[in-house]
């Protein structure tokens, strides 16, 4: 199974909608996918329709209250499991203060858990929390979504530097396997000049060691478009939404690349792979 944290510490970068899509093209590909929601404000639960109820058990109650991953976990389509974050979530830095191993909770839950998947997708907070070192800890890979501007490559630097001391102090096999670039508008000049610093940044560090080392920059590039910022407020993936729109094929795309397949030339195959259902039209 291949874990992955899909992070960027700076907020309205992508970093959600690339969790619940990518996880979306992975599971219509075939691939038994689960998405974890660690982010107190829950948008990638919202993404798809879900919110979670009082009572109702969720990543506070397997992070603070020894409840299992099974206990939180939800189906919403035959090959994706959505465990859902809340708002309590907000209260585990506090809760968790004093608990030994704090950073290690999700991890021995992890691997624990006897549900078998091909993927496990992670949407950490933006922000370096204990939600945010559980995930880096429980995971061999991070995936992070940039958006084409200067601001963006300043934040890159700082991320690396918190994967670099993960992989040192707790988990020895973290890497940044994959940088996505999001909102990307080919017609600007700043976007092919980012992207371009991107590939120069990631081809002088492939001939060092480090937790950099050998990152893919996906070719693929998450196009600005409409219909994906409208899909969340329909609880629906972009491939229910919006299945011909440039998102879709940009999404579909990335999850080829991820799996290291070639991309078909055409979007007008993204008919032939099944529609991911929202909670809300199959509960």
């Amino acid at each position: 199974m291949r874990k992955i944290a899909i992070l960027n510490q700076k907020g309205g970068v992508g970093k959600t909608t690339t969790s619940v899509n990518l996880a979306a093209a992975l599971a219509n590909a075939g691939q038994r996918v689960c998405l974890i929601d660690l982010d107190p404000q829950s948008h990638a639960s919202l993404h798809l329709g879900m919110s979670t109820h009082q009572g109702e058990p969720s990543m506070y109650d397997v992070l603070c209250d020894n409840a299992s991953l099974a206990d939180a976990r939800k189906w919403v389509h035959p090959h994706l499991a959505v465990i859902p974050g809340s708002l309590d979530l907000a209260a585990a830095e506090i809760e968790l203060a004093g608990e030994v191993g704090r950073e290690m909770i999700l991890k021995d839950r992890l691997e624990i858990d006897t549900e078998e998947f091909d993927f496990m997708l992670l949407d950490c907070p933006p922000s370096l929390n204990v939600l945010t070192l559980n995930a880096l800890t429980a995971v061999d890979e991070v995936f992070l979504p940039l958006q084409p501007h200067f601001l963006a490559l300043h934040g890159l630097s700082k991320l690396l530097r918190t994967i670099d001391l993960v992989a040192k102090r707790l988990n020895p096999t973290l890497r940044l396997s994959g940088i996505v670039l999001c909102m990307y508008e080919s017609s600007t000049r700043l976007a092919a000049e980012v992207s371009r610093d991107v590939q120069e940044f990631l081809t002088l560090q492939s001939s060092q060691s480090g937790v950099w080392a050998g990152a893919k920059f996906f070719q693929t590039k998450i196009r600005r478009n409409i219909r994906l910022a409208e899909a969340p407020s329909f609880g629906q993936s972009i491939f229910s939404y919006a299945p011909n729109s440039h998102g879709a094929e940009d999404y579909f795309s990335l999850a080829c690349e991820v799996l290291g397949h070639d991309a078909p030339e055409s979007a007008g195959k993204l008919h032939e792979v099944e529609s991911l259902t929202s909670v809300a039209s199959i509960s």
